[in-house]
């Protein structure tokens, strides 16, 4: 029959080799005191796991990596630091507070949050190495005091350089977003920016805005027409510039237009639809209040007469100018005979003064037509009878439909213009090069860091100490036997070798 301790690993351990007594251990005493401490195990590998949780999860929050973007401008004068309206250029106007709300509002999130994201926020320009070699060798030189300084340090004002490239930096370690919150949060203030540049920079809205702002009806029908009429004098003006700068004759994808078509549009609604409801009224006499309408009559005639004489006095000067302006001469050699002929010189200022009278010329003419035009409106009206209510009838509903004929065309000029602004004009005016990300090897990384990581040391600590217990435990309970019978032993060989040396000396 087989012995059935032979089914265990046993472990001696010996003092030397002589020594028959020794230390064993079995596998299956270790296995028993393993289970004996399992439920403990298990208890501290939880506890320990919440406290490695809570400890990565406060250093996670007081370690956030900042986030980084990359942005870059594009436009003439940028290059001299200056803005495209040709002031000085500041790139803090990206974190703006109406670009972080305009950010907040696009995501849903709260506007409070505004001022800790503003704060957080910083910029660095990117110089060119070569720039920074040059400046480096230039600051050399002068420090050396040697006899080129005075070259260098005035090669180093000459060589000042204006950053077009800037590192975003958002560094959120003091707020309470997370990585993904924080990307998206820099990523969206950055594209708000964009409308933001082009709204500042590009079409201005207000143009449009303070047209469909006017409530006509609270005008006399006389001057409900006038200020229509000022409304498309003022867009077709805004037009016409659009026009002329643009030198590829845009056509918008969205309306179909080009500026062109939007000015030709406006002058068909100021000469055809204004000018005929303009005409019933002054036939028909249509108005709220004759003695109102008078008044704004005088009121309006007055006024031109003080732009006609500002005119009038700015011709007198023009003209003046042009008379004794004397254009620049230039002498000929004609060649044998001795006679040189001369001929005048191509004057730009000469050519500006001229192209200024003939302006100047059609305002005063437009100006003194409006006078004439008001004059004989306020005689009508003390002459010809009020209109029917039938006639009154008539021109509020064609008010009504030229004022919504002209917010769609209002609308479909700020379509235009601000897909002219985007597409071509400031199509790399501000381009985004890197937006911030958070990818996933950085996700990745930042967990084992910070989470993993410490989890794993704090079990493997607990582990250690679980299979140390046991190994101990086993290692005491297995010789706690073989150590007392082996001291039993050694106390009675000792009584033994007493007893028989008393007796050796009682005999003696």
């Amino acid at each position: 029959m087989e012995n059935k301790d032979e089914r265990y690993l046993n472990i001696t351990l010996k003092n030397d080799e002589d020594d028959k007594s020794g230390l064993s251990l079995s596998f299956a005493s270790i296995i028993r005191n393993l289970k004996r401490f399992f439920v403990i195990w298990v208890v501290a590998a939880i506890v320990s796991g919440l406290i490695s949780f809570i400890y990565s999860t406060i250093s996670y929050n007081t370690n956030k990596e900042p986030l980084t973007a990359l942005i870059s401008f594009t436009y003439p004068g940028v290059e001299k630091g200056h803005d495209p309206a040709g002031n000085t250029f500041d790139v803090n106007s990206v974190k703006s507070p109406v670009v972080i709300e305009a950010a907040l509002s696009k995501l849903g999130r709260p506007l409070g949050e505004l001022e800790s994201i503003r704060q957080n926020i910083t910029f660095e320009g990117i110089i060119p190495s070569d720039v920074i070699d040059r400046m480096s060798a230039y600051k050399s030189i002068y420090e050396s005091g040697s006899g080129s300084a005075l070259s260098a340090a005035e090669s180093m004002l000459e060589t000042s350089y204006y950053p077009t490239q800037y590192k975003v930096i958002f560094d959120y370690s003091s707020t309470n977003f997370d990585s993904s919150e924080a990307v998206q949060i820099l990523n969206t203030t950055l594209e708000c920016y964009r409308y933001n540049f082009i709204e500042k920079y590009g079409y201005n809205k207000a143009l449009g805005n303070a047209a469909t702002a006017i409530d006509y009806k609270e005008y006399d029908y006389a001057e409900a027409v006038d200020v229509f009429s000022s409304t498309l004098d003022t867009l077709k003006t805004y037009v016409n510039q659009m026009a002329k700068d643009d030198s590829i004759r845009f056509r918008s994808n969205t309306t179909g237009y080009t500026f062109t078509d939007l000015s030709e549009a406006l002058e068909t609604i100021q000469s055809i639809n204004l000018d005929v409801i303009s005409s019933y009224i002054n036939v028909n006499n249509v108005t709220k209040d004759k003695e109102a309408l008078s008044t704004y009559y005088k009121y309006r005639i007055n006024a031109l007469q003080r732009t006609k004489n500002v005119y009038e006095e700015q011709l007198s000067v023009i003209s003046d100018s042009i008379d004794n302006y004397q254009k620049d001469t230039v002498v000929m050699m004609t060649g044998t005979d001795g006679n040189n002929a001369t001929m005048t010189q191509s004057s730009q200022e000469y050519d500006n003064l001229i192209n200024k009278r003939i302006d100047t010329q059609t305002a005063l003419s437009s100006t003194k037509q409006k006078i004439k035009y008001y004059q004989d409106r306020t005689d009508a009206i003390k002459d010809k009878p009020a209109a029917t209510s039938a006639q009154m009838e008539k021109v509020d509903e064609d008010l009504a439909a030229l004022n919504e004929k002209i917010n769609k065309i209002i609308d479909d000029i700020n379509v235009t213009a601000n897909e002219y602004y985007e597409s071509v004009a400031f199509k790399n005016a501000y381009n985004i090069l890197v937006p911030a990300s958070s990818s996933v090897t950085g996700a990745i990384s930042d967990v084992l860091k910070h989470t993993i990581l410490p989890f794993a040391i704090f079990e493997a600590i607990v582990f250690v100490i679980y299979i140390s217990a046991a190994f101990i435990r086993a290692l005491i309970t297995e010789n706690r036997s073989h150590f007392n019978g082996t001291e039993v032993k050694k106390i009675k060989s000792n009584e033994v070798s007493d007893k028989n040396s008393n007796n050796k000396e009682s005999k003696k």
